[in-house]
């Protein structure tokens, strides 16, 4: 924070706040103007007066009238600021007035960037001085110390202590803190409504019973890897908590049913909960956690091993979730088509489902999906191996807003199920992984112009990322026209295709394997992203055919987009988005990677 904050004087009057007993009347706004009231200008001379006239008519000095701006209140006024742009901008509008010093400083505290280490420093000395003219610690709102992760440790946190009005705090990552660096900040602080520590291992029950007994009000908790905090804890949470909305206790080991169903109970606004490895939960808390969550938005019950169909299909048939637009069930192994049948009957409004390693599933569950309709978004059936080419042709015909879909691992799907798929106007991401029956031909289809939702014709393909690992059936000649036909691409998976990661030319621009992978993985690691899949392609259209000299097609050399005067690499550069997606993945077996959200 930039010390000449703490050197100005913001006690500048504002003329309106100036004025005092002993002050002329203030002329009101619909009086006649001073000079105006006068016939005679020689009246209105203070030289051409006498002493007499004067003590008569004693001068009348008019206070300059208020701007507009300046009655407005602080909240529009601070409103107005927090538009501008830098905080530059914001320094100087905390110099014009006393009202608008105090605006701009509780803008400019409200969320403090702590980037540095100094920054951090410069802060906690800004708190701790006696003489600042501001109680910087009450103007702290929102504390988000996870950049400097490596550094927190308890001792960082005592200076903040005293900071009563703190709304977001975010510790994620800072691995160093214990129970007595948290309860320290949440102790008295009643304002408290969203806590992250996600990865603190030392984390205890002590933490969440200081958070019952202090954040009444709060509304969000994520404990993510706390793998130290039990029911004991979190039943206390639920008793004192009633407002809680959002909730994360991923790979909280030893959460069982029996917090579950207290939340259920007490808290029954929650929408969005997050319950993936917590390993011990049943049938009885997921079905709890409907029949009180009416509200839910959000579902996630990645790799609960317990869970079987008895979960959705003890729900009431009058019940309808119209809220639920997310439910996660990946690895939930015993699920079968029952259970797929019953979620959709009462979600009927889903729009990101992940089946992905729900191995039991079949055909039957996908022709139920097609209930959705035009609200489903993405889907997931990575390693449901059950699925056929008739079902996702049903699914393109139903659900034409589709715009991810993962089939990683579905040996079953052909080129005539991906050429389906290629016809969907809003599809931005396909996951294809090991999908070994799939050819050029499917990589054709991927990289024909579609439809638009108006049925009008596109010039280019929309695909942003496509992941193609493992299918090695596919050639150079396909990925060149793919890349050449679709120019938002962004990633580009091909690892374990030996005419890419045997080729040193091309495996140039891929991006560097992920340290984790051992010898075997790195060798046969192949996955463009960003500036890599540009790269990619103007070196192929610089090539041109010279690049896969003797390779052998799939498909007829007739079918080819992309040759003789179709090919247009020139016009395509300006089209070019190197963009990378946050969730970029590992994808030396983005196989695993597809099944998740």
């Amino acid at each position: 924070m930039d010390r000449s904050i703490q050197s100005l004087n913001p006690s500048t009057d504002d003329s309106a706040s100036s004025s005092t007993p002993s002050t002329p009347r203030q002329i009101l706004d619909d009086e006649p103007d001073f000079s105006l009231a006068h016939n005679n200008d020689s009246q209105s001379s203070f030289g051409a007066s006498s002493s007499r006239e004067q003590s008569v008519q004693p001068p009348t000095v008019r206070l300059r009238p208020k701007y507009p701006i300046e009655r407005l209140p602080p909240e529009l006024l601070i409103y107005i600021i927090s538009k501008l742009s830098s905080q530059s901008d914001i320094l100087r509008c905390l110099k014009v007035s006393k009202s608008w010093s105090n605006c701009c400083v509780e803008l400019l505290w409200h969320r403090p960037l702590f980037t540095t280490w100094e920054r951090l420093v410069n802060v906690v000395d800004s708190i701790q001085s006696p003489v600042a003219h501001w109680q910087y610690a009450n103007l702290i709102k929102r504390l988000n110390l996870s950049n400097l992760n490596e550094q927190i440790n308890d001792g960082t946190l005592q200076p903040f202590v005293n900071c009563k009005r703190i709304e977001r705090l975010t510790l994620t990552s800072c691995s160093k803190l214990t129970d007595s660096g948290i309860i320290g900040l949440v102790r008295g602080n009643r304002q408290l409504l969203a806590l992250d520590i996600t990865g603190l291992d030392a984390i205890t029950d002590l933490s969440i019973l200081a958070l019952s007994q202090n954040c009444p009000r709060l509304q969000g908790l994520n404990i993510t890897n706390c793998r130290k905090v039990t029911d004991i804890s979190l039943v206390k949470l639920a008793e004192s908590c009633k407002y809680l909305k959002r909730l994360k206790l991923n790979k909280c080991m030893m959460v069982t049913d029996d917090s579950l169903e207290a939340l259920a109970r007490r808290c029954p606004s929650m929408l969005e909960i997050d319950l993936q490895d917590c390993r011990f939960i049943t049938d009885r808390s997921v079905t709890s956690l409907l029949l009180g969550g009416r509200q839910l938005r959000e579902l996630r019950l990645a790799s609960c091993n317990l869970i079987t169909d008895d979960a959705f299909l003890q729900l009431p048939s009058h019940l309808k979730y119209d809220s639920l637009r997310i439910l996660d069930l990946t690895a939930c192994h015993q699920l079968s088509d029952l259970a797929v049948e019953k979620i959709i009957e009462c979600a009927p409004r889903l729009r990101i489902l992940v089946l992905a390693k729900c191995v039991e599933i079949t055909d039957r569950s996908v022709l139920a999906i097609t209930k959705l309709g035009k609200n489903l978004h993405d889907i997931h059936l990575g390693r449901c191996q059950q699925i056929s080419d008739d079902a996702l042709k049903e699914l393109v015909k139903c659900c034409n807003r589709i715009r991810y879909i993962d089939l990683a691992g579905c040996n079953r799907v052909t080129d005539a199920a991906v050429k389906q798929l290629a016809t969907l106007p809003k599809l931005r991401r396909i996951g294809l992984v090991k999908c070994t029956s799939i050819t050029d031909r499917s990589i054709l289809a991927l990289a024909k112009s579609t439809l638009d939702p108006r049925g009008r014709s596109q010039p280019m393909s929309n695909l942003e990322r496509v992941h193609l690992s493992y299918c090695v059936n596919i050639t150079l000649e396909g990925i060149h026209s793919l890349l050449n036909h679709c120019p938002k691409l962004t990633h580009l998976s091909l690892t374990g295709i030996q005419a890419f990661y045997l080729r040193e030319d091309l495996v140039t621009f891929c991006r560097e394997a992920p340290p984790e992978f051992n010898e075997e993985q790195r060798n046969v690691f192949c996955v463009f992203s960003g500036d890599g899949v540009n790269l990619l392609r103007k070196y192929l259209n610089e090539e041109g055919a010279h690049s896969y000299d003797g390779e052998i097609t799939m498909f007829d050399e007739g079918d080819l987009i992309g040759t003789g005067d179709d090919a247009d690499p020139d016009g395509l550069m300006g089209l070019m988005q190197s963009t990378v997606l946050d969730n970029d993945d590992g994808d030396g077996d983005d196989f695993d990677m597809d099944g998740h959200l």
